[in-house]
């Protein structure tokens, strides 16, 4: 931004402090009787105007620096340093929109912090009762197992078979965990290669199949895919995006539906992977939630459904870190459409 500087105020300043200085000389000359010599009054006030005009503008500025500079040192998140003494301005109009503008963005840093801050606990709150429901299950069947019950081959057997459901439950979100930690830091290498998409997802489709079929679903492709597509991107990251997508469409699909797996070309270099399914759909309150850590659309029915509660989350970070974005589309009682862009070879 421009900063518009003004002389203005030192100006009139400087005016009243030589129109006072005139009617001073001419009070003395006229008290003292003395002879009023008009040269040397004019250059006596033009010294005096134009010296005030400078002292005053840059006593002026100085003090303006000083002062802001003290606000940024009291109540900026930034450093005083941040603050360059080229922008000083003497025009009060600007300065004050300056002032509303750095209020505005405290007020945007402060609104984002606590938003931060309330995510924060919320997350904290949700990662420790995801945490402890298994742990409290794993608890409880090897107390009862410690209090008699290993006596009872098979009571022992299934109670030892739900603790190692619980376990598993609980590597499987530490990992996930770690896994998004890795993406965030960028500490999980992206292996950038070619491959085909197309039989990539037949064989996410292939591994899939007893999964949906337990659910009467129906996996396959919208149309004939017999030339392959060749894109850029981590082949084992992606299919785990497949996957999850996939898996997600199969446990939330409608009894005897349907999931089918479209790739479109978008824009110059894109495609455009689509995941969509006729199962019960997602509210429009949810979706902007929807790839937060353990944020669940249905509380109860997605526990019965199991898993870490992670799977969209990692898929967000991975397509991110692909520096590719993801798509979501749904109407309630009607079905959802999960898309996401990758790089095609040239």
């Amino acid at each position: 931004m421009k900063y518009k500087k003004t002389y203005t105020f030192a100006f009139w300043s400087s005016l009243i402090v030589t129109s006072i200085v005139f009617f001073l000389y001419l009070l003395m000359s006229y008290l003292l009787k003395k002879q009023i010599d008009f040269g040397f009054l004019g250059v006596l006030l033009l010294s005096i105007f134009i010296l005030s005009v400078i002292v005053i503008q840059i006593r002026v500025e100085t003090f303006i620096y000083k002062r802001v500079k003290q606000i940024y040192d009291e109540v900026s998140l930034l450093n005083s340093s941040d603050f360059n003494k080229s922008t000083i301005t003497t025009n009060m109009e600007t300065l004050s929109r300056e002032v509303k503008k750095f209020a505005e963005d405290k007020k945007i840093e402060i609104a984002t912090l606590n938003a931060r801050e309330s995510y924060r606990r919320e997350f904290l709150g949700t990662i420790s009762h995801e945490l402890k429901t298994p742990l409290f299950t794993v608890q409880g069947y090897i107390l009862t197992l410690l209090n008699g019950a290993v006596n009872d081959k098979q009571i022992r057997e299934k109670y030892l078979d739900r603790a190692n459901k619980g376990v598993e439950r609980l590597v499987s979100i530490v990992e996930d965990l770690d896994m998004i930690s890795k993406l965030e830091s960028n500490e999980l290498g992206m292996k950038i290669e070619q491959f085909n998409i197309v039989e990539l997802v037949q064989g996410v489709l292939d591994l899939l199949e007893m999964k949906a079929k337990k659910n009467n679903i129906t996996l396959g492709f919208d149309k004939n895919y017999d030339v392959p597509i060749l894109v850029n991107g981590d082949l084992k990251r992606i299919e785990q995006v497949l996957i999850n997508l996939i898996v997600n469409s199969i446990k939330y699909g409608s009894q005897d539906g349907m999931t089918t797996i479209s790739l479109n070309p978008y824009q110059q270099n894109k495609l455009l992977v689509k995941i969509a399914d006729n199962g019960e759909g997602i509210k429009k309150a949810h979706l902007p939630r929807l790839f937060e850590r353990f944020y669940r659309v249905d509380q109860s029915r997605s526990r019965e459904q199991g898993g870490s509660g992670l799977g969209l989350s990692i898929v967000k970070h991975i397509v991110e870190a692909h520096n590719e974005k993801i798509l979501v589309e749904s109407e309630f009682g009607k079905g959802s459409e999960f898309s996401f862009t990758i790089e095609k070879v040239k």
